[in-house]
């Protein structure tokens, strides 16, 4: 089930991708697709993991919170930059914890952290996580662990 559906995305991507619906063409694009699911089950790559379909239905809300994160932070440390009487810059290593079950989830916050403006993730582990923070209102935002939440892998349990 899981291989038709990858083939289904896999197509459907092919036909976006291409736009051309001539018959010889089409058929080629999924002859490509039947191929390549063929490939993928043979060498024991399509899993849980692999493309995780069952995380999709909240990535929409996720991705709006982190463009927001990401706007509001390049916002805050631009007006630290660009004000010599504004904010102080005061950067610290924090320890955040790992509320996250699966690699993906922590992998997927540790990268949400990263892409966030004065905020870099230095070290990762299973129950922690190292992170430069540029000032402690970003630190101190990632204590809240409001990201931490809005992270896909929050509803799974393994």
């Amino acid at each position: 089930m899981m291989a038709f559906r990858y083939g289904v995305i896999l197509f459907v991507f092919w036909l976006l991708l291409s736009g051309h619906f001539e018959p010889l063409l089409f058929g080629l694009g999924l002859a490509s697709v039947i191929l390549t699911i063929f490939l993928m089950k043979r060498m024991n790559v399509i899993d849980h993991e692999s493309y995780p379909l069952h995380l999709s239905s909240r990535l929409p809300a996720f991705l709006a919170y982190i463009f927001r994160e990401i706007l509001n932070a390049n916002i805050d440390v631009m007006k630290r930059i660009m004000t010599s009487s504004g904010k102080s810059i005061s950067p610290r290593m924090v320890e955040i914890p790992l509320p996250q079950k699966t690699d993906l989830g922590r992998a997927i916050y540790a990268n949400a952290i990263t892409l966030t403006p004065g905020t870099v993730s230095v070290e990762l582990t299973k129950d922690k996580i190292i992170v430069h923070a540029l000032t402690k209102e970003a630190a101190d935002e990632l204590f809240t662990g409001n990201m931490a939440k809005a992270i896909p892998d929050q509803a799974i349990d393994k």
